[in-house]
């Protein structure tokens, strides 16, 4: 049967729940805005609290004869060419560590690009599974990490043939994708299954100009953020499944295990309406959306001391394979700033909020929301930028390790040395020691350093220099990196036993 893309189940749902009346002796506590705080309804709005009600006996009867969430994933697999869908509210973070363990077990291997999100080596330290990293393809030159080739993959697993699968980040924030129909390919010749975090990539889907996505390309299960590129709420993903590698009760339960019991529906909501909105009037949204791009990349490249990363720069041999030109990603070596200096003074002066940002770079994203006004505010704003450069203080100097020297070798388990005895040591004293915590410049949320990894100067150097140039590092124990957390030395001289490749 044909799907009707034109319904959309949750957010018809809402509409006969308000139609019928419903008096509801349920949570939520507010009771439909009646008792929310009236500060509140002023700034939200009473209809974030009428669209708040329960999955289960709320949005549905208490057995879901209606199966409304159902539906809903139905039309979402049918949309994008997935056998399955599940729709998650805990975001992408919690999606990518379902999939994680409906492919392996606690110590068990699975084969990861060392380019991975922090979501994937929080799944690592949750679940006992053994990483076997994947050298991401690295750009000395732009301090860049694309996603790891297939020979790479290939030369994985042939050095772990009882890896049980395979993980890939594709695109990166940076708007780089990587080969996954070879790299697919690499997992099917040996009957294992391919996890594509494709937190970044949505709109893919939904333009032939733009990258293939994961289920097009052949991976197994993808999981995708659709709050990102997308339209959705804040933490609404998808994971879609297809072919019998994994199976979708199984998935199902790994979900169920990590998933909240009082998921939301207004997510829900945000995720039905994008899944309409895409199937329905996609193409022509994407292709404005790429249109716009592309102008604001020309304007943006006419601005002394700007360059756009482009093709050019991302793709071809031992780099990316793929392109998006969405992540509209500026650098800023031209103007002797660092895209801290950059996304502070034009939050400050102009109001206009970048999302990635580095020491030489920052980002600003064009999605389907954008439009001639927004991008003309952003011009005026870079353009005013470039002129108050020669103003601020030169950019400080962050001591960004080579490709070598960036790779520290992992001796425990991320669990074990999460999760074991530590000590907090100062940090000129931390190299040679076992990381027990994880450290990660966000954005993009790629870890420098793992717990399991035996830390090491340049590493380090790079972290304490780029906190004093403004980098976010949200998660350390000591937020001012005076000191390190690591595992207890009575525990490290065995570390190596067991450890992750």
């Amino acid at each position: 049967m044909t799907a009707d893309h034109r319904r959309a189940p949750v957010l018809e749902a809402l509409v006969e729940y308000r139609r019928e009346g419903r008096l509801a002796f349920t949570p939520p506590g507010h009771k439909q805005a009646r008792g929310a705080d009236p500060a509140v309804r002023e700034v939200l709005g009473d209809a974030v609290f009428l669209g708040d009600v329960l999955a289960t006996a709320g949005l549905d009867d208490r057995l879901t004869r209606g199966r409304v969430l159902q539906r809903a994933q139905d039309l979402m697999a049918d949309a994008v060419h997935a056998d399955h869908t599940f729709f998650s509210t805990c975001g992408s973070s919690l999606s990518v560590k379902a999939a994680m363990l409906a492919v392996a077990g606690p110590h068990e291997k699975l084969l990861i690009g060392r380019d991975a999100h922090k979501s994937v080596v929080s799944g690592l330290v949750l679940s006992g599974i053994a990483p076997v990293w994947v050298e991401p393809s690295w750009d000395a030159g732009l301090h860049l990490a694309h996603p790891p080739s297939a020979d790479a993959f290939e030369e994985a697993f042939a050095a772990h043939p009882d890896a049980k699968g395979a993980l890939v980040t594709s695109p990166t924030p940076y708007g780089a994708s990587a080969d996954l129909r070879a790299v697919a390919e690499v997992c099917h010749r040996r009957s294992v299954p391919l996890i594509v975090d494709e937190a970044w990539g949505a709109h893919l889907p939904f333009h032939p100009d733009l990258p293939s996505w994961a289920m097009d390309a052949g991976a197994d299960v993808c999981v995708t953020s659709i709050h990102k590129m997308g339209s959705g709420l804040e933490q609404g993903s998808v994971f879609h499944l297809r072919g019998d590698l994994v199976q979708p009760k199984l998935l199902g339960m790994r979900a169920d295990l990590l998933s909240t019991t009082s998921p939301s529906v207004l997510i829900f909501a945000g995720l039905d309406g994008w899944r309409r909105q895409m199937a329905l009037g996609g193409q022509e949204l994407m292709g404005g959306a790429l249109r716009l791009a592309a102008d604001v990349r020309a304007a943006i490249e006419g601005i002394g001391g700007m360059h756009v990363n482009d093709r050019d720069d991302f793709c071809g041999p031992g780099r990316a394979h793929g392109f998006d030109p969405l992540p509209v990603v500026v650098d800023l070596d031209g103007l002797g700033i660092s895209g801290f200096q950059a996304a502070d003074w034009l939050r400050e002066h102009r109001g206009v909020v970048a999302h990635l940002t580095d020491h030489r770079r920052i980002g600003a994203q064009i999605t389907h929301g954008d439009d001639r006004e927004t991008a003309d505010e952003l011009l005026t704003a870079l353009k005013d930028l470039a002129r108050a450069a020669p103003g601020l203080a030169h950019a400080p100097r962050v001591a960004v390790p080579s490709p070598a020297e960036l790779r520290m070798p992992q001796a425990h388990l991320p669990r074990d040395a999460f999760f074991g005895p530590t000590e907090d040591v100062p940090v000129e004293r931390a190299a040679g020691r076992i990381a027990a915590e994880m450290i990660t410049p966000y954005p993009p949320g790629i870890p420098a350093v793992l717990p399991g990894e035996r830390l090491a100067d340049p590493v380090l150097r790079y972290l304490r220099s780029g906190l004093e140039a403004g980098m976010y590092l949200p998660d350390p124990t000591d937020p001012a990196l005076e000191t390190i957390r690591v595992v207890a030395e009575r525990d490290s001289r065995g570390a190596d036993r067991g450890a992750a490749q």
